[in-house]
């Protein structure tokens, strides 16, 4: 019997990934989602902060393509490394007894 789930790259995208990536095809657009572009700052461009974890925490990962995925990976790392930057100084606050 035949596996139902696809493998390689094709098992990480959800249907509606699928059809949208059909749709652009069929219209001859290219397979990035280029209008959301133009309504706001891109998560890549966003910086560190409050802001950019709201939106990373209300994306929904099954509607993002490999490559907007990637990009949320990488926004996710840069708000962690800022956090970290956060708790460093704070702990550095701490230890030298400034408070």
């Amino acid at each position: 019997m035949k596996d139902p789930m696809p493998e390689g790259p094709m098992k990480a995208m959800s249907p509606g990934v699928v059809d949208f990536l059909f749709r652009q095809l069929v219209n001859g657009e290219p397979p990035e989602d280029v209008q959301w572009q133009r309504e706001g700052t891109v998560l890549v461009d966003e910086p560190p902060g409050a802001e950019l974890a709201r939106r990373l925490s209300e994306t929904d990962l099954d509607a993002l393509t490999p490559a907007e995925l990637f990009d949320y990976v990488r926004a996710a790392q840069r708000l962690g490394a800022w956090a970290d930057k956060l708790r460093e100084a704070a702990v550095e606050r701490y230890c030298a007894g400034r408070i």
